[in-house]
């Protein structure tokens, strides 16, 4: 299944503000900079953890077949949309009852779709992430997301920055970590 990033989080400025508080940076010239190293942050965060920090609308292609099938992102809030994707690539809506969608307690998904046309893939469109804004983040996620944008930010001429995420960082992310067999 592949996975495509339609409407990316929203990166707030308390997050960047947090980043610039924790390395004592007071002026704008590296804002960009630092706002790359958050972004890669989340990244390695969704990585570790196994979940989307930041909501965002995505898209996952899934095969054909009679039966249930698992979206590898978590945690879905919503199923905006389901497509069927032709050989051509052209796509065309499914009505609500041509596909199943089953929300699970940890965060997961699986659709169904019930009426199998001449497509081969469909698509499925959706929300996820486990908050809508950086203030909504647990502290222990947005604190170790900070702290490896500033631990990449502070190795970045060294060359040799070590194992990542490092063990501080592993420390806080640890209980968000959802580890699945596939």
């Amino acid at each position: 299944m592949k996975r495509a990033i339609i409407t990316p989080a929203e990166l707030s400025p308390a997050a960047l503000g947090e980043l610039k508080d924790w390395l004592a940076i007071t002026t704008f010239e590296e804002d960009a900079g630092l706002t790359a190293l958050l972004r890669a942050a989340l990244e390695l965060c969704e990585g570790f953890t196994g979940q989307m920090p930041l909501e965002a609308t995505c898209e996952e292609l899934i095969p054909s077949g009679p039966g249930w099938q698992r979206l590898r992102t978590r945690p879905i809030q919503a199923i905006l949309s389901v497509e069927a994707v032709t050989a051509d690539g052209s796509r065309f809506s499914l009505a609500p009852e041509d596909f199943a969608v089953a929300l699970s307690a940890e965060g997961g998904a699986l659709v169904r779709i019930l009426r199998q046309g001449s497509a081969g893939r469909y698509a499925v469109r959706f929300s996820a992430g486990l908050g809508s804004e950086w203030t909504d983040l647990p502290a222990g996620l947005r604190h170790g997301i900070i702290r490896l944008a500033a631990h990449q930010y502070r190795e970045r001429e060294n060359g040799n920055s070590g194992p990542l995420p490092p063990a501080a960082i592993v420390a806080l992310w640890r209980p968000w970590r959802q580890v699945r067999l596939i």
